[in-house]
C-alpha cells in the first residue's frame, strides 16, 4: 500500500476519469506512468502542484496498491488499484507537504545551520536563526523573535515562535510562520503560510491561518508577509 495525494479538476475529474470520495478502482491494464495506463498520484504532495494549479483544482489523500509504475524524477506514480481516502484541500496539501519533508529528515544529528539534502536545521532558542541550503530538508524554529530560512528545492521553512519569520527561496518550498505578529516570505513558484491571532479571556488563541501562492502579482516574490484582518499584507517594518 502506498500512501500519496492526487490533483483533479473542480468535478473530481482526472484524465477524462471522474472520480468519488470513499471508492476504490482497479484497472487490468499494465500502469505505466505518465500514460492513459494506470490511476496516477505523487507520494510527495509538492509534487502535486506539477500536474494540478492550485487555484481551481481539488485535492485527495489517496492509497495504491497492485502493480506500480515509477521514475527518479519525481515522486509521481501510476498504480492498478486506487483508493480515494478524503479530500482535504490546498491548505490541508501543502501541511501534509511540510510534514512529508520532515519525516524524511535525520533530526538526530541536525544542526542549526545545514547545507546537507534532506537534512534539517533546527532551533528552540529565543533571538536564533536556523537556516538550511540543502534540498528537501527543513530550517526549524520554535523560539521568539527567530528567523528559519531555506534556500534548497521543495523544502520547508517553519517557524512557530512570536514575532519571528520564515524565508525560502528554493523552487516549491513552503515558508510557515504561525506564531504571534511573524511574517513569512519566498520566491516566486512558493508558498507561505501564515496565521492570525487574537486576545481573548484566557490569552491570545489563532483566529484564522491561510496559505498564499508567490504568483509575482498579488503576491510578490522576496517580500515578507503577515495575516491581519484576514488578509495578506506587507510588512510596514521591512
Amino acid at each position: 500500500m502506498i500512501k500519496g495525494y492526487k490533483g483533479m479538476d473542480k468535478n473530481l475529474r482526472c484524465r477524462g476519469h471522474r472520480y468519488e470520495i470513499g471508492k476504490e478502482y482497479e484497472t487490468e491494464k499494465k500502469p505505466i506512468r505518465c500514460t492513459e495506463n494506470g490511476f496516477h498520484f505523487c507520494e510527495n504532495p509538492l509534487d502535486v502542484f506539477g500536474y494540478y494549479p492550485p487555484a481551481d483544482s481539488r485535492f485527495c489523500e489517496v492509497e495504491g496498491d497492485g502493480e506500480v509504475s515509477s521514475d527518479e524524477n519525481d515522486s509521481k506514480v501510476a498504480v492498478s488499484k486506487l483508493h480515494i481516502k478524503c479530500e482535504i484541500g490546498l491548505i490541508g496539501l501543502i501541511g501534509a507537504g511540510v510534514k512529508f519533508i520532515m519525516d524524511k529528515i535525520d533530526f538526530k544529528d541536525a544542526a542549526a545551520t545545514n547545507t546537507g539534502d534532506s537534512s534539517a536545521a533546527t532551533n528552540t532558542g529565543y533571538r536564533s536563526a536556523a537556516t538550511n541550503t540543502g534540498d528537501r530538508s527543513a530550517a526549524t524554529n520554535t523560539g521568539n523573535r527567530s528567523a528559519a530560512t531555506n534556500t534548497g528545492d521543495s523544502s520547508a521553512a517553519t517557524n512557530t515562535g512570536d514575532r519571528s519569520a520564515a524565508e525560502v527561496s528554493g523552487k516549491e518550498s513552503v515558508a510557515m510562520a504561525i506564531g504571534y505578529e511573524s511574517k513569512a516570505a519566498g520566491a516566486l513558484g512558493c508558498w507561505i503560510v501564515l496565521s492570525e491571532w487574537e486576545k481573548r479571556i484566557d490569552g491570545y488563541h489563532i483566529k484564522t491561518m491561510k496559505c498564499a501562492f508567490v504568483d509575482g502579482k498579488k503576491i510578490k516574490a522576496g517580500v515578507f508577509y503577515m495575516l491581519s484582518g484576514g488578509k495578506f499584507v506587507k510588512d510596514d517594518k521591512e
